[in-house]
Formats: structure tokens, sequence, C-alpha cells
């Protein structure tokens, strides 16, 4: 059976199928919100659209008061910091008429008495956050559906929780350790428990939140989440980008720090590098856990933030399922060189919009188009490079085989188009009769062998001169030949080729030598006309071939050479399809009967084939 070029159905719906289960292999986690296998590229691809991106301006109500390397110097009181000391602070803060303070500081350990209360009374001069921990249970790690459940928890002291609202400073880290979410609630032992950043918003703000399942309201905004209560992060920029001062130069009496302090949202919290309460920030280095609350906290009272959400979780996943299984159709269908590029371009694209969407507060996976589209693109573009290459292989070996019987151009010509004159072709052509004068005499003088290694040498030549012609050997004649020149695609030289193939075949025949040192004679006849190209034959054994007058003509002109003692004998139907300027000077015209045809022939003959 001969083999097509084109892929066959069956191996696009194959390779559609593998693509959308690999797609929905990565795609059904990632969906459901939980780790998996992608969490590392995406980390690594949201850090580099965070950094396409730049900074963004964060607002200007919230203030940093830093417990930074300057609290902690040994001038200052060294480390580690003590209640009274930390009271001295938020006194500060509070003479500065903040408006929340958000403590990020675990008072979880009973100090002295005297200092506990010192802390206890300075909380209550301004409404307070502070801030109590949680180990997640090994069921609730990352996102999930419902709100992550902890297992060790850390509380503040009651002296203290009675003095201000408590909320969780968990943060949920990538796999690079980045953090990315905070979760707006913990269900605890205690019961649900809010987050700090929530808690913080809500006293800045004066409201209430209201918490649903892919959303949390403060005021009149709503703020979409991810699964599991998750509020997606995007840190303001690199360490600094939000207005950070130190604690100790508030402690003294600095009134260009107490007036930035003013009706603002004031986070305390560690950012010495002794203490290590950092993160690594996407913008290189390590991010203070303050500045992280800080980022939440900004983006629920109005600033720049990153939105993920089950919706557009699901909108990844249905792009991701339509690159994929296009993509692999592209593959499939077109041309390598063309549906490749098509397949991958249109990957590109939804990455740029993606890209261009993340700048805007939409965070849409990068990493499950790239995992769940290429891979398997890829592998079709392989398998069907190398059918092709498969394909290509036998075509060569078919059209081998089959240029053993029929001209190179015929075979290839079946191998591209096994219906090839499935049906007949009218068509004009020119057609060659070659015969050799005397073959009886010859091969009775020769005997069986040297006959037939005489007409493979005469096939041979034949064949040679009428391919360098550009034409083809329909059928061997025992001691002759017919040639057509226009099949399988007629040409405007197809006269001409044939009358100079004509010429050619004279000296090379007479060239050869036959077993008794003497050389073959030959007629030629050529003519032009109107033939039916078609099969003939079985349906399980058919042969190509020309039926009309036109082949009946050609052949007689080999008679008409004989019987005009010239060697080629041409119709002036094929010379007048020859420019003027190119038609050779015959030796003779003449108008002739011919044998078996009513109508005469205008015939031209030469008796010595000119030179070309």
């Amino acid at each position: 059976m001969i083999p097509r070029r084109e892929p066959t159905t069956a191996l696009m719906l194959a390779g559609a199928t593998v693509a959308l289960v690999w797609a929905l292999f990565w795609a059904f986690p990632y969906v459901q919100g939980r780790s998996s296998l992608l969490d590392w590229p995406e980390a690594m691809l949201t850090d580099l659209r965070l950094n396409l991106s730049g900074p963004i301006t964060a607002p200007a109500n919230i203030v940093i008061v830093a417990i930074d390397d300057l609290t902690l110097s040994p001038q200052a009181g060294g480390f580690p910091l003590g209640r009274k000391r930390l009271a001295a602070i938020i006194d500060k803060i509070a003479q500065a008429e903040a408006r929340v303070l958000a403590v990020d500081v675990l008072l979880v350990d009973p100090a002295e008495a005297e200092a506990d209360a010192a802390l206890a009374r300075a909380l209550g001069q301004v409404p307070a956050v502070i801030a109590m921990a949680g180990s997640f249970a090994p069921d609730a790690k990352g996102a999930a559906t419902d709100a992550p459940r902890t297992s060790d928890e850390l509380w503040p002291l009651p002296t203290f929780a009675a003095s201000a609202t408590v909320g969780h400073v968990n943060v949920v880290q990538d796999r690079t350790g980045s953090p990315r979410h905070v979760p707006m609630v913990l269900t605890t032992s205690r019961g649900v428990t809010p987050a700090f950043v929530l808690q913080a918003a809500t006293m800045f703000l004066g409201t209430s939140a209201r918490l649903a399942d892919e959303s949390v309201g403060i005021g009149d905004a709503d703020h979409r989440l991810d699964a599991g209560f998750h509020l997606a992060l995007r840190l303001a920029g690199p360490t600094g980008a939000i207005t950070t001062v130190s604690a100790q130069d508030l402690v003294s009496g600095d009134p260009a720090v107490s007036a930035m302090l003013k009706d603002r949202l004031v986070l305390l919290g560690f950012t010495a590098k002794a203490v290590g309460d950092t993160f690594p920030s996407p913008y290189g280095g390590q991010t203070p856990g303050v500045e992280v609350l800080a980022s939440g906290i900004a983006t629920l009272i109005g600033g720049p933030g990153l939105e993920r959400t089950a919706s557009i979780r699901l909108i990844d996943l249905l792009a991701t399922l339509f690159l994929a299984l296009s993509g692999s159709i592209l593959v499939a269908r077109l041309r390598l060189s063309v549906g490749l590029p098509l397949a991958l371009s249109g990957v590109a694209i939804w990455l740029a919009c993606g890209i261009v969407l993340f700048a805007n507060g939409l965070w849409f996976s990068a990493a499950l188009p790239l995992f769940g589209t290429v891979p398997p693109v890829l592998a079709m573009a392989i398998l069907r490079q190398r059918l092709e290459q498969r394909a290509a292989l036998r075509s060569g070996q078919a059209v081998a085989a089959l240029s053993v019987f029929h001209s190179g151009a015929l075979a290839q010509r079946i191998i591209d188009d096994p219906e090839y004159l499935a049906q007949p072709v009218p068509q004009e052509m020119a057609i060659l009769f070659v015969d050799v004068i005397g073959f009886t005499a010859i091969s009775e003088a020769l005997g069986p062998e040297d006959t037939r290694n005489f007409l493979k040498e005469l096939h041979d030549v034949v064949s040679t001169v009428v391919h360098a012609g550009h034409g083809i050997v329909l059928n061997y004649l025992g001691d002759g030949a017919m040639a057509v020149f226009g099949l399988p695609d007629a040409g405007t030289s197809d006269a001409e080729n044939a009358l100079q193939t004509a010429f050619a075949l004279v000296p090379a025949v007479r060239a050869t030598v036959l077993s008794d040192g003497t050389h073959p004679d030959l007629k030629v006849g050529v003519h032009f006309g109107p033939v039916i190209v078609s099969r003939l034959g079985h349906d399980r054994h058919q042969q190509v071939t020309i039926v009309g007058d036109a082949v009946n003509l050609a052949s007689r002109l080999i008679h008409i050479a004989k019987e005009q003692s010239a060697v080629i004998a041409v119709s002036a139907d094929l010379t007048q399809h020859i420019p003027l300027l190119r038609r050779p000077e015959p030796d003779d015209r003449a108008r002739l009967a011919v044998r078996g045809r009513k109508a005469e022939v205008d015939a031209e003959m030469w008796r010595t084939p000119p030179l070309r």
C-alpha cells in the first residue's frame, strides 16, 4: 500500500486526546488550589512578572516603625527588646496620634508584672492589633478549599489581648520561600481567627469585614480571594518601598518622625538583621515580615494588589486545554514549518497577555499553559516528523520500485496522488515511436542470449536519451519503444523536445555494437495530437497508456520513413508547435497517404538528423 503524506485522522485524534489528558494532569491540582509540581516554575515566573511590572506606589497612610539595628544597638539598650522599652515605643506612637497600631510582635511569654502592665497600658492608648501565630495542620498546607486549620498556636497573653484586638500573622509561602498569600481567616482551637492584616484594615477604615466564599468586603470595597479565603500578596517593591522610620528615632523625640505618624496606620515590627523575621523577596534580597504584612494591609485599604480567584484558575484551565488541543491539531494537520510556529505562537501570545494582565492586578498562571501545552505539542511535532521521515523513506522506496516500470516523474505523481488517472484525461501531447530496422534478421543471427543483451542495451539507450529530452518511455515494443512528451504535465516545449530527442536517438542507437561487430539502424516517427491518457487493465493490475488516432499516426510515420528512405518522419502537426526560428529544415516535405487511414498527412523527413 502506498503511504500518504497527510497524517491520518486517527493520529490527530490520538494526539489531541493525549494533549488533553496531559493538560488536565497539570491543571487538576492547580484548579483546586493545591500544591503541585508547577509551584516551583510558577514561583519563578511570578517573580519575573513582578520585576517586569515594577514596584507599585504604596499608600501614604501606612508607616512602618521599625525595630531595627539602631533600636537594638548597645547604645539604645541592646537585644532583646524588653517590654518596658516596647511600651515606651508604643507610648510615642500614641502621642504621635496614630489612628491604628498593628504590633507584629508575639507577646506570648510573661515578663515582670510591672513591665507587662506598662505594655498593656500603652496598648490601651491607641486602637491596636496584636499578633498570634499557628502552624498549619498537615492537611491544610498551601491553599485549600476551606480555611486552613492550625495545630500548634502561639497566643498573646490575656493581659495584652484585653487591651487590643488579636489577628493571626501567618502567610503562605511558595516553593522558593517567597510570601504569596495571606489567609483571611484561620480555623484555630479558639474558633475562626481573622488575619492580622484584615483586623488592622477594618480598624483603620472604621468598618467591619464581610467574608464570602470568594471575596472579603471592607466598607464599599470587595476584594476577591483565592481558594481557602486566601488574599494574593503583591509586595510593594524592594525593601523600604513602604515608608519606614526607626523606632529609636521616634523614641529620641525626632519631631519629623512623630509628624509622619499622625492619623496613619502604623505597623510596629522587627527589621533588625539579628532577629531574622524575613522572607525572600521577588525583587532580590530579603523582605522583613512587617513589610509583607504592610503590603497585605495596603491591598485591603485600597492600594494596588493581585487577584487570583477560582474564576481565574478556571480560565487558566480552559485556556490551557484550548492551547493544548488546538496546538496538537495544528501540528498534526499543517506542515510542521507552519503548524509548530502557530501552536507555539498561541502560547506566547497568551503568556504576553498574562504579563499585561498581571501588571494590572490579575494573576493568571504562566507555568500551567507552558507545561500543559508545550510538551504535548513538541511531542506531536517529533512524532509527526518521524512519521513523515518514515513515510518519505517508504515513498522513496515506492518511487524506486515504480520507476522500474514507469518513469521517475510518473511514478512520483502516482505516489503523490494515488487517484491519478482514475478517470481518463484528454490531452494533447507529442508521441514518438522508434523501431530497429531488420530486427528479425538480427535476432536470428545473434541467438536468444545476445538478442536479449542487445535489447537491454537498446532500451537503456532509448530511456537515457528520452529522459534527457524531458520525455518518458511509456512502452517498450520489443525492438522499439513508444515515448511521450507532456506526461504527467504538459509543457510549451513538448513538441520541440520530441523532435530534438528524435535527432539524438539516431546517433545514439547507431553507436551500439552488435556481437557480430555491426551496428543497428532505426526509424523514428513523431506526431503531435490529441490523446486520451488513462489506466487500462484490471483493478488489481493496471498500466498507464494513451489511446487515439494520434498514437496510430505516430506509429505509421515509421512506415512512411521506410517508404521515403528517410530516418525520421514527423507530422506538420508537430513542427507547427515549434517556434519558426527553431525549426530545423527537413530534407523533404510531402503530403502522403497513410495506410489504413482516410486522411493524408503532411510529413517532414530527414535522411540524416541535423546536428543539434
